[in-house]
């Protein structure tokens, strides 16, 4: 399989889990599905088949943090392309938490659903805003 269909099916096979969180948050095969802790496996299948088939390369470039060597490493096609698939699977692992977390603390799937549509594209203001979010409803539920 070419670098090039790895990388493109990398965020397809994440889709219809982001899909069940924003679009069907309170169906309850949505909750049955994403409790696994297994969801990001499958976007981690292209990851899998390209750090194993260029393991020495990736080992280099994660064992010595250094930018050079990340620069290189990335500045190639399955070194992005590994890195992409990396950061989807991490992406919807942080989303599934925050999904979960949202129908425990009872957070409503209007405020849950852009939040999560701002996680895939941007993780880090994604999760920050769920936290946000989060601990003021937490707070609230308290008083």
């Amino acid at each position: 399989m070419s670098v090039e269909t790895l990388f493109t099916w990398t965020f397809p096979l994440a889709t219809p889990f982001w899909l069940l969180m924003i679009f069907l948050p309170g169906w309850s095969w949505t909750r049955r599905i994403m409790s696994s802790p297994w969801v990001p496996l499958l976007p981690l299948i292209p990851y899998f088949v390209l750090a194993i088939a260029h393991l020495g390369e990736l080992w280099t470039a994660v064992s010595r943090p250094d930018l050079g060597v990340l620069s290189a490493f990335t500045g190639t096609p399955y070194g992005a392309a590994t890195i992409w698939a990396h950061l989807i699977a991490f992406d919807l692992f942080i989303a599934r938490w925050m999904y979960l977390e949202s129908r425990e603390h009872r957070i409503h799937p209007l405020v849950t659903g852009p939040i999560l549509a701002l996680t895939i594209f941007l993780s880090p203001i994604g999760l920050v805003a769920f936290l946000l979010v989060r601990t003021v409803r937490i707070r609230s539920s308290h008083e």
